[in-house]
């Protein structure tokens, strides 16, 4: 098991592609910090991980939303012997939940559904999951809409009998993480629906480096708030 602050596997990358990943081997990196709030240095930004380490074959990398989820997985992945494992550490607060944890994530790319509505689907990765709570509440609120709730889980893979299940009594998918969009998870997502007539709305950071920014600024310029993020999905239905 290995800790490394989200910035510093951008130095890594050869060997976590060539050295681990191509050997298949069962190691674990715990990646610390991986968000657009935390480090704000130019030389020292947190938010390229997503799509640095999820298109690399052969590494599952998991988005625990919680302190226990992190542990769960954490357990997890030195149990296992099968696959690298990375694990993006909730950067937004120690938050404890009232949920059932998963404690077996040896059947890859499960995604769970937390709360189920209909209409819009919100796919809340990682330290977003409680930002996808607030844009779920301020739905119901607003609109009285009853958005169905996902905790992705895993940003390296999709679950697409979860996603074809949505075709049925859903009309738009909202993506949210905690990274740039680019090259990110909510890509994976607009690129299955692709050809259905299911719209996506993806919100993450635009590509750019970014320097000494205040983080609350930061999102806003990002359309990253509850507020935006409810009128842009009003705006689509």
């Amino acid at each position: 098991m290995f800790g490394v602050c989200s910035t510093f596997v951008q130095r890594a990358y050869d060997q976590i592609s060539q050295d681990l990943c191509i050997n298949n081997n069962p190691a674990t990196l715990i990646v610390v910090w991986g968000s657009l709030t935390t480090m704000n240095d130019v030389t020292h930004l947190c938010f390229f991980d997503i799509p640095l380490l999820s298109n690399i074959p052969n590494l599952v990398y998991l988005a625990p939303t919680c302190k226990e989820e992190y542990f769960a997985m954490l357990d997890w992945s030195i149990r296992q012997d099968r696959h690298p494992v990375a694990i993006r550490m909730p950067a937004n607060g120690v938050i404890s939940t009232g949920r059932n944890i998963e404690t077996d994530y040896s059947k890859l790319n499960r995604y769970e559904v937390v709360r189920k509505g209909t209409q819009i689907a919100l796919l809340a990765l990682g330290s977003f999951f409680q930002l996808g709570e607030a844009v779920m509440q301020m739905l119901k609120e607003k609109a009285h809409i009853e958005a169905t709730l996902i905790n992705p889980r895993y940003i390296t893979g999709i679950d697409t009998e979860v996603l074809d299940r949505l075709k049925t009594d859903h009309t738009l998918i909202v993506t949210l993480e905690d990274g740039v969009l680019d090259g990110g998870f909510g890509e994976k997502i607009a690129r299955y629906y692709g050809t259905s007539a299911i719209k996506v709305l993806n919100f993450g950071a635009r590509k750019e480096f970014a320097d000494r920014f205040n983080p609350a600024d930061f999102l806003r310029s990002n359309h990253l708030t509850k507020e935006q993020i409810v009128e842009d999905i009003l705006a689509q239905i």
